[in-house]
């Protein structure tokens, strides 16, 4: 990640902020620059979305933007608590935005394969309506495998997770970060409990149809 310039000390922010209210784009342009630290600390946060740096510090820098344009000192918050917000803000637009996609994607890791050795992932066997395997699999059997793999194979932690991310049993599905503040734990444990709690399920799910 490039070099950022240092922010401004609490006495230069205020002679910056004023000559902004006065209409002083430099100095706009000079509040912005030296708080692009501040945009490359909160883009850390968001690094498991995958997404190109460059182009989530120049989302972020948009918050920025935004914040050193509506700030009111008059309030007495400092100008990188407010920038704070309007960075996060932005950054989390686009993470709502990708959520469906990603989502998608990850509903599409293969578990297994059925009797007849074709690929099986989880949409099949959780919508099962809407993708068809093959003629000859049985979608309700399929259905009960897994929920049976999720009951008897999983941690509760685990069975949890896979739950609120999926949305089974006819619930709501929530984003990894949504869980991660439910659980009390980090975004991160809550990916790697995902993770395992996957894996777990393709191996029992190959061994289930194995058997049958």
């Amino acid at each position: 990640m490039r070099t950022f310039p240092m922010p401004l000390n609490a006495d230069e922010e205020k002679q910056y902020l004023e000559r902004v209210k006065e209409g002083d784009i430099e100095a706009r342009n000079i509040l912005i620059e030296r708080n692009l630290r501040l945009v490359a600390h909160i883009v850390k946060k968001y690094s498991f979305m995958e997404e190109d740096i460059e182009d989530m510090i120049s989302i972020g820098t948009i918050g920025l933007i935004k914040a050193v344009s509506t700030f009111d000192s008059t309030k007495g918050n400092r100008l990188a608590t407010y920038a704070a917000r309007c960075i996060d803000n932005e950054l989390l637009m686009l993470l709502r935005t990708k959520k469906k996609t990603a989502k998608d994607v990850s509903l599409y890791e293969p578990i297994g394969t059925s009797k007849e050795g074709d690929e099986i992932n989880l949409l099949d066997v959780v919508e099962g309506n809407s993708i068809s395997i093959s003629d000859e699999v049985d979608l309700k059997q399929d259905i009960e495998i897994l929920y049976k793999v999720i009951e008897n194979c999983l941690k509760p932690r685990e069975k949890l997770v896979i739950e609120l991310r999926y949305g089974l049993h006819n619930s709501k599905d929530y984003t990894q970060h949504e869980i991660a503040n439910y659980l009390g734990i980090s975004r991160s444990y809550v990916s790697r409990i995902e993770k395992n709690a996957l894996n777990q399920i393709k191996k029992a799910f190959e061994k289930y149809n194995y058997m049958l």
